[in-house]
């Protein structure tokens, strides 16, 4: 059990500097590239090194991540809320898998799975920090509180007021939001894993 668990805190510390060179490299690799008028996923149906770099991040930091959200549910087991968040929360990271797979010629199964990446990691967070309230753990509650209600905010204000003409920043955002969220779940993870 406790090397299951170990196994799944290491995926979960590998899985974002996976994603995240990945994305950068796709970037770099593409020159129209623009954080304004562009989504990340546009990346993934570029013809070459750029979709392939791109997508083969987020499934292979997706199936990472996935890993690490299955360890993540045993460290909560003790509440329900607990494993409810969890959950959604891999439900998040299946999503992020989909995506990769699903680039955007697939319509409309890349919107759907897109969408339900960055609504089940935002819920998950706010549930999970009603689990972690639920265990005495005051900063933790507040940081994945805080970060859930950011994330949801930055998606209200984009597909209502529009505040860039595409999506590419939001997403960005959101992603790294939940990067240093699983930087510090992996460095709690760690520190209750039995050496």
């Amino acid at each position: 059990m406790q090397n299951r668990l170990t196994i799944s805190t290491i995926c979960g510390g590998v899985a974002p500097a996976v994603i995240f060179c990945c994305i950068l490299l796709a970037i770099a690799s593409y020159d129209p590239f623009s954080w304004t008028n562009n989504a990340l996923s546009d990346l993934g149906v570029v013809p070459g090194f750029t979709m392939i770099i791109f997508n083969s991040g987020l499934i292979i930091g997706g199936v990472l991540l996935t890993v690490f959200a299955l360890g993540l549910y045993t460290y909560m087991k003790n509440t329900l809320v607990g494993k409810i968040g969890s959950l959604l929360f891999v439900f998040a990271t299946l999503s992020l898998i989909c995506v990769g797979i699903f680039n955007e010629h697939f319509v409309p199964i890349h919107f759907i799975v897109s969408v339900s990446l960055f609504s089940f990691m935002a819920l998950s967070f706010m549930v999970l920090s009603g689990a972690f309230w639920l265990t005495k753990q005051k900063h933790l509650t507040i940081f994945t509180l805080g970060l859930g209600i950011v994330m949801a905010i930055v998606w209200i204000l984009e597909y209502t007021i529009r505040y860039v003409p595409h999506v590419a920043i939001p997403e960005f955002v959101t992603g790294f939001m939940g990067v240093c969220w699983v930087f510090v779940l992996v460095y709690k993870m760690l520190k209750k894993t039995p050496k």
